[in-house]
């Protein structure tokens, strides 16, 4: 049996529908397109994964070094013993770091993570296509799980009238919604925020069709689409 990536286990599916509602709601008031993205993580990180398993197959080595030698009569700190404890130690961290995401986050910088979710929030905005709207005014709100960070990112036409620092408040509302676990109320108000600044510069069209999905749920491989 397939199991769950952490960005589809994130929102239960009654709270993928409020999301999807809401953001329904807030395109009714405005011509602007809001995306909702959430990813598991931004990077796979491999860097991190080494960093972590190099640290914990040295400490080990560091440890049992010396009890081991000894076991053997051999010499306190002899090569052999820790280059014999180094390496299977290592294959080891090296797996389960990989495979769980709090113990990859012990080994990645915040200027690591910045960076990478920046890179994965513009990447996204290319590849769905949030820069083919009609009015070049689709906004996506984009979570990224394992980095805990949110970037909203906006098209061009958005960008002439509203400045980026606007959608801060959004930000700080989504992130301190996750760490309290209120994550789809805290999501759900920031669409209605975004969405009323919206309604103010793009007031909704009488042909207005809805160009973007809802929500987008994403991680290194599935996606889903709402």
């Amino acid at each position: 049996m397939k199991t769950k990536s952490l960005a589809q286990n994130f929102f239960s599916a009654e709270e993928q529908k409020r999301i999807c509602d809401t953001v329904h709601n807030a395109e009714l008031k405005t011509s602007g397109e809001l995306v909702p993205m959430i990813v598991s993580q931004s990077h796979s990180y491999p860097m991190a994964v080494v960093r972590g398993a190099a640290f914990v197959a040295l400490i080990t080595g560091l440890l049992l070094n010396s009890p081991i030698a000894r076991m053997f009569w051999l010499e306190s700190g002899n090569l052999w013993v820790f280059l014999a404890l180094f390496f299977p130690v290592f294959c080891t961290a090296y797996f389960v770091i990989n495979r769980f995401h709090a113990l990859k986050r012990w080994f990645l910088f915040s200027d690591e993570m910045d960076a990478e979710v920046q890179n994965a929030a513009l990447t996204s905005f290319f590849t769905e296509r949030l820069y083919k709207t009609r009015d070049e005014n689709g906004i996506l709100i984009f979570i990224s799980l394992l980095e805990r960070r949110t970037w909203v990112l906006a098209d061009s036409g958005i960008n002439e009238r509203i400045p980026q620092e606007q959608w801060q408040e959004a930000v700080s509302i989504i992130t301190a919604g996750i760490r309290e676990k209120k994550q789809c109320d805290a999501l759900c108000k920031a669409i209605g925020m975004i969405g009323d600044i919206l309604e103010k510069e793009f007031p909704v069209r009488k042909d207005d069709t809805n160009e973007l999905s809802d929500l987008i749920i994403h991680d290194l491989h599935n996606l889903v689409i709402r």
